[in-house]
């Protein structure tokens, strides 16, 4: 039974390496895809947010008006009052799904994929999180490539110049929100550089899966 954090800022590419890990057979647990779940309608979290930010943050047909709730949390400096609403219930969710995969499997390795590992100790939301995990696994990149990804990523073919711009100020926001690689570098078990080829992340994550298969626990 091994728990491991993989974790990483905005665009460093988490997902290419989390896609790597399950290749290998690790179970990995998507942090937002949980947390989208739970932001659905009829869902406590859903309910929770409507009642804290208002109605201003539901669309007509009765979803989350995702981009408002960022806008307020970005750049209204909102971005605590969420996580305080959304992280404790998604962890609980995490911790949930872990103890089925482990009652079935002794021997499974865990892995949650989270952008905010450390965020979550920094702000207060779930104080030592990080300390959950038996390895964490940091994706690095540098700043200016992430942003470049994630544009690539969100804007479709054709978009003007305003909505690249506006997109990048976006970006740029969610980055400053986030503890810099630095800070989570001493921090962590395990540092891959996904700055290059994908071949070389892939080399990089075996590595990492190979130690974790030798750690006690596991």
């Amino acid at each position: 039974m091994l728990r491991a954090g993989l974790t990483g800022g905005l665009g460093s590419g988490k997902s290419t390496v989390a896609a790597i890990l399950r290749e290998h057979g690790l179970h990995v647990l998507e942090a937002d895809a949980i947390a989208r779940a739970m932001m659905q309608p009829g869902q406590d979290v859903f309910r929770r947010i409507v009642e804290w930010f208002g109605p201003s943050v539901v669309l007509p047909d009765g979803s989350l008006d995702r981009g408002r709730l960022a806008s307020l949390a970005f750049d209204h400096s909102r971005l605590a009052e969420l996580n305080r609403i959304v992280h404790p219930p998604v962890i609980e969710e995490q911790e949930r799904r872990m103890s089925e995969i482990f009652a079935g499997d002794p021997h499974a390795i865990v892995v949650i994929e989270s952008a905010l590992v450390f965020e979550a100790d920094a702000w207060g939301t779930v104080p030592n999180w990080h300390r959950r995990f038996d390895r964490i696994i940091l994706v690095t990149a540098p700043e200016e490539l992430r942003i470049q990804r994630f544009l690539a990523r969100i804007l479709p073919p054709g978009a003007t110049p305003d909505e690249r711009a506006a997109a990048e100020r976006d970006v740029r926001s969610r980055i400053a929100a986030q503890l810099p690689d630095s800070a989570k570098i001493p921090r962590s078990d395990f540092v891959i550089d996904n700055s290059g080829s994908l071949e070389s992340t892939r080399l990089q994550t075996e590595r990492v899966v190979a130690d974790l298969r030798t750690t006690p626990g596991a």
